[in-house]
């Protein structure tokens, strides 16, 4: 049975008290019985009573219950039970009580001359009533171990889309039923192990507890309700938001009022959670349930708990959810016709550190205020930090915000591995109207140490200097979009980037596409970083349609080829090093006009050209060299005496066992084939 409260009070106004002593049999029919509370219909009662006998039965029908105040319907009730005199006069009946194809209950009442008491229990759970004659209007209700469930019905006057899972209640309320006046619920409640969800579980909680003072007033024009005490452990989502309770007392009030076809307004919202959250504000809600207005403050002490009590949820979404944060902060809040209005934050020492290694900021300070109407300045700094590895200098943020963006009032330069990091005309808006956050700005890089950049990302040890013009990026839609590109000088050439575009830059899997073309590489030095034997000479390169995924090659198609024949008087030559680490990693073998055995007799050889391609999908990296003749390509094209050609045979390489050799190639573990 789901409708507990309402039995008790509607069975005590059928079960009136005449004399039927001296009947056999006594028979009673309504079609209607009101009482403060609800309404009956299609009531039946009988009492059977033998002549002479001490006690009858008496059976309780009830075609259907309805009660709107408290929300309860109910079909097909049946209650039967033996009657018989107490020793002051009253009644007493107790026996099953049926409804429909739900659990039976045990409901027992007795009518004393001055008092009425009633008591429905199921297994450990209890509820009782006591209503005295001097105050017919106010009803008494006693809980122990009562399964949460039971007040689904209540529930769904404030709630039409809850659903109560699990959990009881202990407590004592007391219930007004006044002829002019509201209906009214209030008293203590102690929850324990409360689940509940709305229908499409956008709103779960589990294992909640709970003391709280509840009052619960309603009238046909208006309802009004309020909670206050302290949550003592659980979880629950609403939305994005998941709050993980800790076991320590967590301070709730809340003020809630609806007016008839009108949305819920709450005049006062707290959280008192120690020196980790405390919270305070206003809030309405339209009629469909939706956040209208916000007028909300909130203090944080120590942030070091906040991510997993209270932030993991909206910082998962953006792939932040491990973020560790540490350091104090104020912020307030506005939100009104259902949008952001306006965000003032204070922060003092916080540091956020990444246990990914994405990045890291330290010393963050200052303000940081938000406007969607008249123009607010503000403005955020911090000691240093990084990016992937990428360690950046202090820097100062001066913020301008006006008409629902915000902007950094002016160029931002700061110090970045040897060379300077330039911001300018970065733009933020936030999300509304159901479109994520908006960021636009332009970049500048200067002079980069790219040897420090190479230790950082665990590279080989390049040495250049990293410069660029990035005009226009945009973050949207958890991507970032660059136009321009980036200019590296290394050995003594040029490497340019560009059609760069970052996917979950902070979320799982980060994508990261562009183009690369290099140009006039000096070989020597590249091939001396490498560990990849010996090469001289000049090489260009393009590697198109890269695509890396969580920071792994998935795609690409790569090419690789030496400049023309002693271009600027460099001699062309590679060693026999080079020879064999070439020939491992393209699958290839020897081509000479000497006997094999002779190969060993050189150290070096000329050659006139190299070139070597790489198409990768699939995992399947499709090769390419100078030319090709079936499954046949030419990766070194020989000069001079002796001349030795390097040709691969087999064009489809498995990408992992290709990624092998490299690094075998690195190494020096290869050894010679010679045909």
């Amino acid at each position: 049975m789901s409708r507990p409260i309402l039995l008790l009070c509607l069975c005590l106004g059928a079960l009136l008290a005449p004399a039927w002593a001296s009947a056999r049999v006594a028979q009673l029919r309504a079609e209607r019985v009101t009482t403060p509370v609800g309404t009956l219909t299609q009531v039946r009662l009988r009492l059977d009573w033998p002549q002479g006998a001490a006690r009858g039965e008496l059976q309780l029908w009830v075609g259907r219950l309805d009660a709107p105040d408290l929300g309860y319907r109910g079909r097909d009730l049946h209650w039967r039970c033996p009657l018989a005199r107490t020793l002051a006069g009253g009644w007493r009946c107790e026996g099953v009580l049926l409804a429909g194809d739900t659990r039976p209950l045990r409901l027992a009442v007795a009518l004393e001359p001055a008092t009425t008491r009633a008591t429905l229990s199921q297994g450990g759970a209890r509820l009782a009533l006591v209503r005295t004659a001097a105050v017919p209007d106010l009803t008494t209700f006693d809980l122990r171990a009562v399964p949460l469930a039971w007040a689904q019905a209540l529930l769904a006057q404030a709630w039409p889309a809850g659903r109560l899972k699990a959990g009881t209640l202990d407590g004592r309320l007391q219930l007004a039923t006044p002829a002019r006046g509201p209906l009214r619920v209030e008293g203590p409640l102690h929850l324990r192990g409360a689940g509940f969800e709305n229908a499409d579980a956008s709103i779960v909680g589990e294992g909640l507890r709970a003391d709280l003072q509840v009052d619960y007033r309603s009238t046909s024009a208006a309802t009004r309700a309020s909670v206050a005490g302290a949550l003592l452990g659980g979880e629950f989502l609403a939305g994005n938001t998941y709050v993980a309770l800790p076991a320590t007392p967590v301070g709730l009030e809340i003020e809630a009022r609806q007016s008839a076809g009108a949305g819920w307004s709450l005049p006062r919202l707290a959280w008192r959670d120690g020196d980790v959250l405390a919270a305070e504000g206003t809030a309405a809600l339209s009629e469909a349930g939706d956040l209208d207005a916000l007028d909300v403050r909130v203090r944080s002490d120590d942030m070091t708990p906040l991510r997993t009590r209270y932030l993991s949820g909206w910082m998962g979404l953006v792939g932040l959810g491990n973020v560790d944060l540490h350091g104090a902060m104020r912020l307030e809040a506005r939100v009104a016709g259902g949008r952001l209005a306006g965000v003032d934050t204070h922060l003092q020492g916080v540091d956020l550190r990444d246990p990914d290694g994405r990045f890291v900021f330290d010393g963050l300070r200052g303000d940081l205020r938000y406007s969607a109407g008249a123009p607010v300045t503000s403005a955020l700094q911090w000691d240093g930090g990084q990016l992937y590895g990428l360690a950046f200098g202090a820097a100062r943020l001066p913020f301008a915000s006006a008409a629902g963006a915000l902007r950094v009032d002016g160029a931002v330069d700061m110090p970045m591995l040897g060379g300077r990091l330039g911001l300018r005309d970065v733009i933020i808006r936030p999300p509304q109207d159901g479109a994520g956050a908006d960021i636009r700005f332009g970049m500048h890089l200067a002079g980069i140490d790219f040897a420090k950049v190479s230790q950082a990302l665990g590279l080989p040890p390049f040495q250049g200097r990293l410069d660029g013009d990035l005009p226009h990026v945009h973050y949207a839609n958890d991507r970032i979009d660059f136009d321009g590109g980036l200019s590296l000088g290394l050995f003594d050439g040029r490497v340019a980037f560009s059609s760069l575009a970052l996917e979950r830059p902070f979320g799982t899997a980060p994508s990261l596409s562009a183009d690369v073309a290099m140009d006039d590489l000096d070989l020597l030095r590249l091939t001396e970083v490498l560990g990849f034997g010996s090469i001289t000479g000049r090489l260009d390169g393009r590697i198109t349609g890269l695509r890396l995924v969580d920071w792994m090659p998935v795609m690409f198609d790569a090419r690789f080829v030496t400049d023309g024949d002693g271009k600027r008087g460099i001699p062309q030559r590679i060693s026999q090093r080079a020879v064999q680490d070439i020939s491992s990693v393209g699958d290839a073998s020897f081509v000479t006009s000497l006997q094999g055995k002779l190969i060993g007799l050189f150290s070096d050889f000329g050659y006139r050209r190299i070139g070597i391609g790489c198409r990768l999908e699939n995992q399947i990296c499709t090769m390419s060299g100078l030319r090709s003749a079936g499954n046949a390509f030419t990766i070194v094209e020989g000069k001079g005496i002796p001349r030795l050609d390097v040709v691969g045979f087999n064009r489809a390489v498995d990408w992992p066992t290709l990624v092998e050799r490299l690094a075998a190639a690195g190494r020096g573990d290869v050894a010679p084939v010679v045909d």
